[in-house]
């Protein structure tokens, strides 16, 4: 059955989904493809307040993921969604502000002061230059002077606290490409999904997801989200910013191409002027010549003893000229 369900990719949306313990367990445990067994949204939530730029949205999560032994590891999640092309300077300032938080050191038994393991998550609307996948895990390793890998003793503590792994996730290719859980997962921020007359939500067939308890869950609390007035309000308002943000690119864009296209004139009308000066001074220089074969001919007739009248009516040179001969 298609049921409408409130677009995620809104910032509103996406926290009041994320906020919901089960729902950020399900998403966490997709991306890390390990069990998370434990999670809480940390107390401090970034968002881009002043909305001058670009909307980036951020959440941090302190998760328990269970390690392949069975034993259970503290991390930080840094998830930063964002649906507009944004310079990376943005997300290393992130980091940067996280890294230097010292809530993020290890509470118990850490008399190094240790920091929590961070994994950074990037929810991008938009692609990345030419790579293909969908997903990308972008995983740290140790290596020594020969270049072969470090595993004796790794991980360690003191490695973890200065480096992090990531994912990223370009939204645009998920596309009919439910091939495993994270995908699947995911397919809820299909974008192909929106509806023709209201972009704030999504038409998605429920029945894809019968006997997936967890998707189910997701469906319902997005499908709760749809008839929030708090929350359309919200998207109202995410709306207008990205119509400013739309028409101010706009603008933008058609500038730039105005002087783009000034400049390409610019440079052709300056070829065409270094052209025909390279010509004038073509035609000069073989004036030139021709003017100092004339002198050389007319001092030539004057030694021969003809007369100046004569020779400056030959060489069109001046009388006052060959006398100087």
């Amino acid at each position: 059955m298609i049921i409408t369900v409130a677009n995620p990719i809104y910032d509103s949306v996406f926290k009041y989904l994320m906020e919901d313990n089960r729902v950020a367990k399900t998403v966490l445990s997709a991306l890390l493809k390990k069990e998370v067994v434990e999670v809480e949204m940390r107390k401090h939530e970034y968002t881009n307040g002043t909305r001058d730029k670009i909307s980036m949205f951020r959440i941090d999560f302190g998760a328990k993921v269970r390690q392949e032994d069975g034993s259970l590891k503290l991390v930080l999640i840094e998830l930063q969604k964002t649906w507009l092309e944004t310079e990376t300077l943005r997300f290393r300032q992130y980091l940067g502000t996280q890294y230097a938080n010292p809530d993020n050191i290890l509470k118990e038994d850490n008399p190094n002061g240790y920091g929590i393991p961070m994994i950074t998550v990037y929810l991008l609307g938009h692609r990345v230059g030419d790579i293909e996948e969908p997903v990308l895990y972008v995983r740290h390793k140790s290596y020594d002077y020969d270049g072969k890998e470090v595993t004796k003793g790794m991980p360690d503590p003191f490695v973890e606290s200065l480096v992090h792994d990531s994912i990223i996730v370009q939204i645009p290719l998920l596309h009919g490409r439910v091939n495993n859980r994270l995908v699947e997962v995911l397919s809820v921020f299909d974008q192909t999904n929106k509806d023709s007359k209201n972009r704030q939500v999504l038409n998605i067939d429920d029945s894809v997801y019968d006997g997936d308890t967890e998707m189910l869950h997701i469906l319902h609390r997005l499908l709760a989200a749809a008839s929030d007035s708090k929350l359309r309000q919200d998207m109202n308002v995410e709306d207008e910013y990205f119509s400013a943000i739309e028409t101010r690119d706009t603008a933008i864009m058609k500038r730039d191409q105005r002087i783009a296209e000034q400049d390409a004139l610019i440079k052709k009308r300056s070829a065409q002027l270094e052209e025909q000066s390279a010509q004038l001074e073509e035609k000069s220089a073989l004036l030139e010549e021709q003017r100092i074969a004339l002198l050389v001919s007319a001092k030539a007739m004057k030694t021969a003893g003809i007369p100046d009248e004569q020779i400056a009516a030959i060489t069109k040179i001046t009388i006052e000229e060959i006398r100087q001969l």
